[in-house]
């Protein structure tokens, strides 16, 4: 009997200890068949599988699910008429695979990808490591979990996909059913996350999915209900009855269904405002989870208030955005006892990291910094060299994204101290206030790079997990800046590995963007693109960080739009938030209103020193260009000329406008033809 090995000699004896050697090998390998068929190893570097034939082979592995196929299946399979040495073909494809899949595999070894089973084969590969059967375990997972958990899950499932199943393959017997089972898998997690999104109350941003879906699937009586839901959610009552009404026209026409008990019944509940259509908020019983506590002295209850609030930021979401709420409050109150010592260590008791440059809440943020000075100042020489260094570190870290040179100075003296204690507890927080205040001038992504080798260095060898975490999260922007996603993809693993062992929900939030952007680079397809923002977009709606969400997906969408060649986008649902004046004249001129646009073109306001400087000044140099204007086209390459080499931006991990070099000859050409 024929036993399949890769080598002539495989019935020879094998030495035994080599092959318990091998038997315990870790074969890392990733099977990607959401779109076309990818192999990857565990860092990411692409595994070459060979022709088309190969990719068919290994796609019907995967297609059986861990089951063996027999040879004359996969015969017929891979041929509609098989040539007569088809059977010795499928041998050979599956030994070029194995080379492929395990290349550090002895001869005359078992394989441990693809099994002998009888006269048939079977993968081996773990279901978690093939994105098509991590896929189906968490759709089969979600069904009963909590939903704040089956949204983030389905979210991050839903990522996975890249286009139709196995989009390299022409259609085949196997193929077809194949594809239309995973398709169909796919319309239930849509569905199965809007559903967990709207019984949290959360379903304003799922409208332009919901419509687009919808639209796609006019069939699906259940897509109705959750676009007029999540629409009745956005506080478009009328959209919402109207949506249904439209269902109603469509399953009519198209299906000959008169009516749907569910259109009905939502539509009654809709009409008498029902209590359950908007789940009541929980904010309240998470609250008083929040500041509850058996201590009654002023010092340790207010100081007990900043420790939980910490505990309960990283979290995210809810939590989160109370968390900042207590915090603040417990400042303030610390303040009017008129001691500033407890003052000052109801302040520095909520040390969180901070990865991004515009705050959450500006108001508080600037209420918080004018208490932390006034403590300063009432403190005087007096104060611990550690207490004033986490004060002044507070001070960098909360006034942020300006151009304040007194807060820089807080941030560069607070590392000074801290370098002077040796306390590394102070000089990472030290360093957080230092790369945010880094932007105060464009051009520094070295100076963050040294910032984030340092701290990953400091918290590994001092088990600092958050400010561990927040080291890799720079580097991943620093890498996205400068174009280097092999790298950059190291960090994302490092960062998420952590986050999972530590409970850091929010890191997931930002690594999933960090690969919408990816995909945006690579894509040529838009709406792929647009489909993976929106879902980046949803999950940053439940996050707690409006500091980033505001404006960020219209903005997202619009570098899509200028990449490709195409207008703005003009849908009034689209909330472009702190970033509508940058968007503003290229609105106007969608509409054909050149003067308006014009208008708005020359009260631009200087983007600020943040994160999204150069992408708002990529829009400016776009802007410029359309409206032949030669001033704002000076200042946008003025602005930008520090940034040569980077990808325009790049620093959010979240964005891409492409590289700034390409920016600037085009500004070139158009500043020399003038």
């Amino acid at each position: 009997m024929h036993d399949d090995r890769d080598d002539p000699g495989a019935g020879l004896a094998v030495d035994q200890q080599q092959l318990e050697t091998d038997d315990n090998e870790d074969m890392e390998i990733l099977v990607k068949v959401l779109g076309p068929i990818e192999v990857t190893d565990a860092e990411g570097h692409p595994v070459l599988v060979g022709s088309q034939r190969r990719r068919e082979l290994l796609g019907r592995l995967v297609a059986a699910g861990g089951r063996a196929v027999p040879l004359p299946v996969l015969v017929d399979d891979l041929w509609e008429d098989p040539p007569p040495a088809a059977a010795g073909t499928v041998r050979t494809f599956v030994a070029e695979l194995r080379r492929a899949l395990e290349p550090d595999r002895l001869p005359r070894t078992r394989s441990h990808t693809i099994e002998t089973v009888g006269t048939g084969y079977a993968l081996r590969i773990p279901r978690e490591h093939v994105d098509a059967h991590r896929f189906e375990d968490t759709l089969r997972a979600v069904h009963d979990g909590p939903g704040g958990q089956a949204a983030r899950a389905l979210s991050e499932a839903l990522s996975w996909w890249r286009g139709e199943p196995y989009a390299d393959l022409d259609a085949s017997p196997w193929l077809t059913p194949e594809r239309a089972r995973l398709t169909e898998l796919h319309r239930q997690a849509v569905e199965l996350r809007a559903r967990a999104m709207l019984d949290r109350g959360r379903g304003a941003p799922l409208v332009p999915e919901l419509e687009a879906f919808a639209t796609a699937h006019p069939w699906r009586e259940h897509a109705w209900v959750l676009l007029a839901h999540a629409l009745y959610q956005a506080g478009r009552q009328v959209d919402a009855l109207a949506s249904l009404r439209d269902a109603r026209a469509r399953l009519l026409d198209r299906f000959g269904l008169e009516s749907a008990d569910s259109l009905d019944h939502l539509e009654r509940d809709i009409l008498r405002h029902a209590p359950h259509l908007t789940p009541a908020p929980r904010d309240e019983d998470r609250r008083r989870l929040l500041t509850r506590t058996e201590a009654t002295g002023t010092y340790t209850r207010l100081r007990s208030m900043s420790t939980v609030a910490r505990a309960a930021a990283v979290t995210g979401g809810t939590n989160l955005v109370l968390a900042q709420e207590q915090r603040a409050a417990a400042a303030a109150e610390a303040e009017r006892t008129d001691d500033p010592g407890l003052t000052a260590r109801v302040i520095v008791a909520y040390d969180v990291p901070t990865i991004w440059t515009r705050a959450d809440d500006p108001g508080r943020s600037e209420a918080l910094v004018a208490t932390t000075r006034r403590t300063l100042d009432r403190l005087g020489p007096e104060a611990s060299p550690a207490l004033r260094a986490r004060l002044l570190a507070t001070i960098g870290l909360e006034h942020r994204g300006t151009r304040d040179r007194w807060a820089a100075e807080a941030a560069t003296e607070a590392e000074q101290l801290a370098r002077d204690l040796h306390d590394p507890s102070v000089l990472v927080l030290a360093l957080n206030a230092r790369f945010v205040q880094s932007f105060q001038r464009p051009g520094r992504t070295g100076e963050r790079d040294v910032i984030a080798g340092e701290l990953i260095d400091l918290s590994t060898r001092h088990d600092l997990a958050l400010f561990e975490i927040l080291g890799h999260l720079i580097k991943i922007q620093v890498c996205a800046a400068r174009g280097d996603t092999e790298t950059a993809q190291r960090h994302v693993m490092a960062a998420e590995r952590l986050a999972t062992v530590h409970e850091t929900p929010l890191v997931h939030v930002l690594t999933a963007a960090f690969r919408a952007m990816q995909l945006a680079e690579r894509s040529d397809d838009p709406v792929e693109v647009a489909h993976a923002y929106r879902t980046v977009a949803t999950d940053l709606a439940g996050a707690g960080m409006p500091g980033v969400e505001a404006g960020i997906f219209p903005l997202a969408l619009l570098s899509l739009r200028m990449r490709h060649q195409r207008p703005v986008p003009t849908d009034p649902a689209l909330d472009w938030g702190p970033h509508r004046p940058w968007a503003q004249p290229l609105l106007h001129l969608a509409d054909g209103n050149l003067a308006e646009a014009c208008e708005a073109a020359a009260i631009l306001p200087g983007p600020p020193a943040d994160h999204l400087y150069d992408a708002l000044w990529t829009v400016n140099a776009h802007t410029a260009i359309l409206l032949q204007d030669e001033s704002l086209a000076a200042q946008a390459h003025d602005a930008l000329f520090p940034l040569r080499g980077e990808i325009a931006g790049g620093a959010t991990a979240v964005i891409s406008f492409g590289p700034v070099n390409d920016i600037l000859t085009t500004l070139d050409q158009y500043l020399n033809r003038r």
